[in-house]
């Protein structure tokens, strides 16, 4: 398939768009609607999707979906390598630099917040110190990341409120920017200062839709061979993953193949996880007060992308 016309984008088009929300809400098929109107190139922020072979369960859009949109920050990283939002801010914001320099739009599409901001926003990482972190990471392996979590409630009360006490991955990276720079981990996560011009759409799915859909979309991953897709990558190394192997989908069937749970358990522990994830993205990008938030529940693509373009021309006329 061509891929999409390299046109100059209309006069009423900002200089970035964002499209953000939870997970199975529509903003992937949005995505590719605004990029295709705006002759832009799409920008995945979905940290999962930045794997190469994790394509069926995490919703990755194959190439006809795509309509001939390109789509970079896609499949770039091995399921071995640990997710680097530093990395990320990095190669995204090449992209966008490198589309607002031919006069096209970057349309970045994704649910995964901390990436979204890093990529559009003033975001300073604090570098890391590998004696403190495998000091940690000994102390998780020994004593498990509860402990750890409590610990950071007494430390950060926001940030272990913002993370959940079975992400050790998280936790460990929390105390050791707190012993770095001896201040809160959240004193360290961004403003809402803007490093690009860019209009945030969220699109809005009421929560009883939202759970169906979500629920269609594992039975659907299922069929499409979720589970032969994750025996592959475990064969790549998936277990070895500190990132991928968390990945909503992959780490209940890894604990099926390891015989933890059945297929049936699986997937609806898949189901029941995604739920959470989902009201956690929405509460996420609701804090923003930048999202112009959309309904997603029509079924009219045409309807709402016909909205999305509505919303960035008065955006930019205002």
């Amino acid at each position: 398939m061509n891929a999409a016309s390299p046109s100059p984008p209309p006069r009423s088009a900002p200089p970035v768009v964002a499209v953000v929300g939870p997970t199975a809400a529509g903003k992937s098929d949005l995505g590719v609607a605004l990029a295709r109107h705006l002759g832009g190139e799409v920008i995945n922020a979905d940290s999962m999707q930045l794997y190469r072979g994790m394509d069926i369960g995490t919703a990755k859009l194959t190439p006809e979906e795509r309509e001939g949109v390109p789509h970079q920050m896609l499949d770039i990283w091995d399921v071995t390598v640990a997710a680097s939002v530093a990395e990320y801010q990095r190669l995204a914001r090449a992209e966008i630099d490198r589309l607002l320099a031919e006069g096209r739009v970057p349309v970045l599409v994704g649910g995964s917040g901390l990436y979204v901001r890093g990529a559009i926003d003033a975001m300073d990482f604090p570098g890391t110190d590998p004696s403190v972190r495998a000091r940690l990471e000994e102390e998780l392996a020994e004593h498990g990341s509860g402990v750890l979590h409590m610990r950071l409630a007494e430390a950060d009360p926001g940030a272990a409120r913002a993370i959940l006490p079975s992400n050790g991955r998280r936790i460990v990276r929390a105390l050791e920017v707190i012993e770095i720079t001896g201040r809160p981990f959240t004193a360290n996560l961004p403003g809402h200062e803007a490093v690009y011009e860019t209009v945030q759409i969220g699109v809005d799915v009421a929560r009883p839709e939202l759970d169906e859909r979500i629920a269609a979309r594992v039975d659907r991953m299922w069929e499409a061979g979720l589970v032969g897709e994750v025996r592959a990558l475990e064969a790549a190394g998936l277990r070895t993953g500190r990132t991928a192997s968390r990945a909503l989908g992959y780490q209940q069937v890894l604990a099926m193949l390891a015989g933890e749970c059945t297929d049936q358990e699986a997937r609806e522990e898949t189901v029941r996880a995604t739920k959470r994830f989902a009201r956690r993205q929405d509460s996420w990008f609701r804090r923003d007060p930048r999202v112009h938030w959309l309904s997603g529940a029509e079924a009219d693509r045409a309807e709402l992308t016909g909205k999305a373009l509505a919303l960035l021309e008065e955006a930019v006329t205002a």
